[in-house]
């Protein structure tokens, strides 16, 4: 089966079609519990998210901040195993029909196997994977994997990236590049700051691909300000953080599709 890179791309254009960003909205597998991740898929998608990123819990994830790793925390003490992640990503796509990334650090792909790994995640429906740590000039053995699969490889690039950096990272991958707005961590902040800006404009100037910005957003305004000059605005830490004060499951449920609304309408008023 292949993978759904083209969806994904479909997706993105239907957006631009419409002249707005795509929201894109990030979860971690197995928070609260791999059902309850599964449904957070469903109620963020239905609050209006066009794509969703699904986390692979790692132990040391250096691009997320507190509150992802928080989350990440739960799920590996509630025992989630990639098998999760495959399942969540396959029940997820089956139920909302919209394209389901995953977002991993390179450690537990290289342990699990790349062939393994692109095989079942295209069998599951999955549209990509986003890899924040492989480097570019590592990365030839899975690009040719997830290239037979049918997966977009979608990689991160920086405002510290300089321009011949950006030309040689986006030359490599699909389906759309991931624009860090900031140097640091992934959590809310107060404003998401012109480097975003200009690092989609240099971004864009080596490749036709989508630009998403990620890392910071977590109102209507903050999506509104992103969507003005990005392709698809990326939102993590603000549903996370949702669940995690969400006196139950439910109320979770509630709280982040509530947000995806309002981020949803955030990313049709640029």
């Amino acid at each position: 089966m292949s993978g759904n890179i083209e969806l994904l791309s479909a997706t993105l254009a239907a957006a631009r079609a419409e002249d707005r960003a795509a929201l894109i909205a990030y979860l971690p597998a197995g928070f609260p519990s791999v059902d309850g991740g599964i449904e957070a898929v469903k109620a963020v998608v239905a609050g209006g998210a066009d794509v969703v990123e699904v986390g692979l819990p790692h132990s040391d994830p250096v691009l997320d901040g507190p509150v992802i790793q928080m989350a990440d925390d739960i799920a590996l003490r509630g025992g989630v195993k990639i098998a999760d992640v495959m399942r969540t990503v396959r029940e997820a796509y089956e139920a909302t029909g919209v394209p389901i990334l995953v977002m991993t650090y390179w450690n537990p792909i290289d342990r699990y196997g790349i062939e393994r790994f692109t095989a079942e995640l295209a069998e599951a429906g999955g549209a990509g994977c986003i890899l924040p740590d492989l480097p570019v000039q590592e990365s030839s053995v899975w690009r040719e994997h997830a290239d037979k699969h049918g997966l977009a490889t979608v990689f991160v690039v920086a405002p510290s990236s300089k321009d011949e950096r950006l030309a040689t990272i986006t030359a490599a991958g699909s389906g759309f590049v991931y624009a860090a707005s900031l140097m640091g961590v992934t959590g809310t902040r107060e404003s998401v700051g012109e480097q975003a800006q200009d690092l989609v404009r240099r971004t864009r100037a080596t490749t036709g691909l989508p630009v998403c910005v990620g890392l910071g957003v977590s109102n209507a305004q903050q999506a509104a300000e992103v969507a003005a000059f990005a392709d698809g605005v990326i939102v993590g830490s603000a549903f996370v953080k949702r669940m995690l004060d969400a006196p139950d499951e439910e109320s979770g449920l509630t709280a982040v599709r509530s947000l995806a609304g309002e981020l949803a309408e955030g990313v049709r008023k640029r």
